[in-house]
């Protein structure tokens, strides 16, 4: 049976780079996570105010007001936890940079949020039928033998893995994992299934656990 959980972290990015948010609000998605995005500080303050979030990440330069100016008003009023990203230069290269340090920047969030109570979202470990799946490990487990996923297997693995016996479409995929620009992308759907198949399943070209719904996406049978 998949373990459930019923409140997620809301976790506030706020960064002037589209493209970051992006990716932030994708990588964090994927782990279970509650995200809303701000563009400035202005605009963050106004969500910190009225969503109240229980983590922050922002970047430290920002137009109108920067991270640090953010940061000092957001401390004035509470003790949340914040993530300043150190991250500089052009926007490709902050984006390869945070995809690359993905499992960094989730362990520094699981850690902030424990250390304050509020890390209702992501379990360390949850079991989806055959599967035990290792959220700090990021590893997965079947029939109690580890099977090694690369990080984009593991995300996508994990987000059909929270949403059992449903049928997930080509475009929620997509964004859920590679984000809002590449919906229009199926092939890397094919390829990384075509991938988690031979991973996952006892006869790749028959699978069991990851079934295709034909025109419209993919399906996740736990017990297969």
């Amino acid at each position: 049976m998949t373990s459930a959980v019923a409140v997620k972290s809301r976790v506030l990015v706020v960064d002037d780079e589209p493209q970051i948010t992006r990716v932030l609000k994708t990588v964090l998605s994927s782990q279970g996570y509650d995200v809303r995005v701000a563009a400035e500080g202005e605009s963050a303050l106004t969500s910190f105010n009225e969503w109240k979030p229980e983590l922050v990440i922002t970047d430290l330069y920002m137009p109108h007001m920067d991270g640090i100016e953010l940061c000092r008003r957001i401390r004035a009023r509470s003790n949340v936890p914040i993530i300043v990203l150190s991250v500089k230069g052009e926007e490709r290269t902050k984006v390869e940079a945070l995809d690359s340090g993905a499992d960094e920047l989730l362990a520094r969030v699981r850690a902030s949020l424990r250390r304050a109570g509020g890390d209702s979202a992501d379990v360390a470990s949850f079991d989806a039928g055959d599967f035990r799946i290792d959220i700090d490990a990021r590893r997965v487990h079947i029939g109690g033998n580890e099977v090694r996923l690369t990080p984009k297997e593991f995300e996508l693995f994990v987000y059909m893995a929270r949403h059992p016996s449903r049928v997930l479409g080509h475009r929620t995929l997509l964004e859920a994992v590679w984000g809002e620009a590449s919906q229009e992308q199926p092939e890397y759907l094919r390829v990384f299934m075509g991938q988690l198949r031979k991973k996952l399943e006892p006869d790749p070209s028959n699978p069991k656990y990851l079934v295709t719904e034909p025109w419209v996406g993919y399906k996740f049978n736990p017990q297969g």
